[in-house]
């Protein structure tokens, strides 16, 4: 058949053989369609929130000739209805769309009602129960994911008739149910607080379709919270008045005055809170600003108590753990276990090397011979599974630690259920944000210590605040600054690379002769660089070192945008190490399928998993649209609508891997990294290596890293607040 050259206006209609491609995130859509007046099957490109095969649609649109992938049918609108033919109702109840329907009960299905099983499902579904296999669990089961397909296409029209793309049907529905016309009608803005991945510019549509001012004092408030949450993303506490009234400006395109009076009414009702840092004007979210102020009254509070054990003679103890562990401790390290035996709280921190492990596992057996009640955490499973092994004792996840219910959506631990212990100790501490922090130190009892560990030059926590920078830089508690690197540590070039990097110094790129456990592979541009670390991963590595390249191999990337980041890294490394898997799904713009590696990338308290968490795909069940993922041995269920929060993880940025170790790591450096390029970047990243660290790039790009310290500041006022609790210290030290 002859198509227009030039591109047209047309409209295309028939019924959809396939499904190629389609990401519940976007929208986009790849369709294979069987249209009326075409013989062949005609290639379909568009937007819609739901599609499957066996649906009816009516597109309008043109016609293209894609170079990759030739002739083309690119709708602007893309309508789909339910199908009406026996063969499209067969194909879409098999499509997986429908929870307990799959190929096979689909099939039966059609068999036993014909055009009529629509009608079935939604008035008289206790008569699926007549049709072999369907017992009332899987009849249930239909039955509800029948209604709430109905609700998202209601609330998908809504959407479309007020102009906003309607992939995000099925996550506003998840959180406000059939509510969500009702709450999208009264107060849009709440989109843009309540669902990831909506923000205030698609909730600032949906206003103004729905004819809200520009000018409306809902949505200048609205603006407001959204500037500083913004800039919680980024890690701030708050902003500095004139840089937050430019950001709410330049959103909202309104007159400033308007903006004086919305941030006055937002103060007024105390959900901002005016303050200072240094001398600079600043604007914090409440909670946030709350959350600072409590950690540093509450570390106050136990610097103030007395220890919760005897006095100990060091000059008898620490023979006593040598003679116990056969190390010989070095002058720092004595000193470090003395202050932590003496001080109420401590910090001890320190890189790669300098041997905090073993003033930690000093400490901590000195007080078990004392019979001193520990408690030991860290804030992720992989940190605290770290710890349990190099302590031998028990550490568990602060989430654990605290007994998050999510019920109540919250931890049962706190104030008047505070934790049993003497000692907590704290390891990681450098991820811990402020609203975890002040969690954790509600729950510490007054009699307790606190000792408090971590690497102040890794990356800050991905949550709001730097708690241990400001805890530092405050001088307001002791602390212990390892820097020596130790004798069997600095045979390690991964050890002495971090440091060099740590201390400003480019470290030593040259080709090793021998067998070592630092690498830095060239490569000019993304093109030479990504068939290197696909090599490296899925051939090389394997090969020389004899690691599992899913399970033991890990990339780490400055950023998850362009052609070496983790993104785009995770569909080669996808399609190189699990070629050939025995079943798949397509969900929210990825693939998944049994074998692969994927990330949890939100805390889910239900399925106690946890932002970072990584686990491996068992199987994927089309029939009942779910999919079972091991995380450490334990099996965890999505249904196929939940798979917004796993993305593949055969790559993964260098903030995802905080409190992380694998045994082999590769780095991409390039210099289109450029934005991320900083020393604490790449220092976090090259110490997650165990055994063996690969960098693959530009040499230039490294040095740029390196040179960079500028790891931006944030704007937090903890250290402030513990300034006042100094002079205590002094006289307690």
């Amino acid at each position: 058949m002859n198509h227009p050259a030039a591109p047209t206006s047309e409209v295309l209609v028939g019924h959809v053989e396939r499904v190629t491609f389609h990401s519940d995130e976007s929208g986009f859509c790849v369709l294979r369609v069987k249209a009326r007046g075409h013989r062949d099957l005609v290639t379909t490109v568009g937007h819609a929130a739901m599609i499957s095969a066996g649906e009816w649609i009516t597109a309008s649109g043109e016609w293209t000739n894609d170079r990759n992938h030739g002739l083309q049918f690119r709708a602007r609108f893309l309508k789909t209805s339910e199908p009406s033919s026996i063969e499209g109702i067969e194909k879409y109840l098999g499509s997986g769309m429908i929870r307990g329907i799959g190929p096979v009960y689909a099939k039966r299905l059609v068999k036993m009602f014909g055009k009529d099983v629509f009608d079935v499902i939604e008035a008289t579904p206790e008569r699926l129960r007549e049709v072999q296999g369907i017992g009332p669990m899987r009849a249930a089961k239909i039955t509800a994911a029948w209604a709430d397909q109905k609700v998202i296409r209601e609330i998908m029209v809504f959407l479309h008739s007020h102009g906003v793309g309607t992939a995000r049907a099925v996550r506003i529905f998840k959180t406000y149910g059939a509510d969500a016309v009702q709450v999208m009608s009264d107060n849009p803005y709440r989109l843009a607080k309540d669902i990831r991945g909506i923000g205030f510019r698609t909730a600032d549509t949906i206003a103004e379709k729905l004819g809200v001012e520009k000018t409306a004092m809902v949505r200048i408030r609205a603006g407001i919270s959204f500037a500083l949450t913004e800039a919680m993303g980024e890690g701030h506490c708050g902003l500095p008045v004139t840089e937050l009234k430019q950001l709410a400006a330049k959103l909202l395109e309104v007159d400033g005055a308007l903006i004086e009076t919305a941030l006055a009414l937002e103060l007024d009702e105390r959900t901002v809170v005016a303050d200072t840092v240094g001398d600079i004007d600043c604007i914090f979210l409440g909670g946030l600003y709350h959350a600072e102020k409590a950690i540093a009254d509450r570390l106050r509070s136990l610097l103030n108590g007395q220890l919760p054990w005897a006095a100990i003679d060091t000059d008898k103890a620490l023979p006593w753990i040598e003679g116990r562990t056969g190390l010989t401790l070095a002058p720092s390290q004595r000193e470090a276990v003395s202050l932590a035996l003496r001080s109420k709280v401590t910090v001890i921190t320190g890189g790669p090397g300098v041997g905090k492990t073993t003033i930690v596992n000093s400490i901590l057996r000195i007080l078990a011979a004392k019979s001193v009640n520990l408690l030991l955490c860290a804030p992720t499973g992989r940190a605290a599974k770290r710890m349990t092994e190099a302590t031998g004792m028990e550490a568990k996840t602060i989430h654990r630690l605290l007994e998050f219910d999510p019920k109540a959506f919250g931890f049962k631990r706190g104030e008047d259920n505070p934790l049993e212990c003497d000692l907590l100790v704290v390891d990681e501490s450098s991820m811990v944000d402020v609203m975890l922090m002040q969690s954790l130190l509600k729950a510490v009892p007054d009699t307790a210590a606190l000792l408090i560990v971590g690497d102040i030059d890794q990356l800050p926590s991905v949550g709001p605040g730097q708690v241990l920078a400001d805890i530092i830089q405050s001088h307001a508690v002791p602390v212990v600054r390892l820097t020596e690197v130790f004798r069997q540590a600095a045979q390690s070039r991964i050890i002495t690379t971090a440091h060099q990097i740590n201390r400003g110094r480019i470290p030593d790129l040259g080709k090793v002769e021998g067998d070592t456990d630092f690498y830095f592979m060239p490569a000019a541009d993304p093109e030479q660089a990504v068939p290197r670390i696909i090599d490296l991963v899925g051939k090389h590595i394997p090969r020389k070192f004899g690691f599992d390249p899913v399970r033991e191999v890990q990339v780490l990337c400055p950023m998850n945008r362009g052609g070496v980041g983790a993104r785009s890294l995770n569909i080669e490394l996808q399609a190189a190490l699990n070629p050939n898997p025995t079943a798949k799904v397509e969900r929210f713009g990825w693939t998944f399928a049994p074998g692969d590696k994927v990330m949890q990338i939100e805390n889910d308290y239900d399925k106690d998993v946890f932002n970072g968490d990584i686990g491996y795909i068992q199987s994927v069940d089309t029939d009942d649209g779910e999919l079972l993922v091991d995380f450490d041995g334990r099996e965890v269920s999505y249904q196929f609508g939940e798979l917004d929060t796993l993305v593949p993880a055969y790559a993964a940025t260098i903030h995802k891997s905080q409190g992380s170790e694998y045994p082999a790591v590769v780095i991409p450096v390039m210099t289109q990294h450029y934005a991320m390029l900083q020393r604490n970047l790449l220092y976090t990243g090259v110490t997650r290596g165990k055994k063996l660290v690969v960098l693959v790039g530009q040499s230039k790009a490294i040095a740029i890293a390196v040179k960079n310290e500028s790891g931006r500041r944030r704007w937090s006022k903890l250290d402030e607040w513990l300034q006042a609790a100094e002079d205590v210290i002094l006289r307690s030290a």
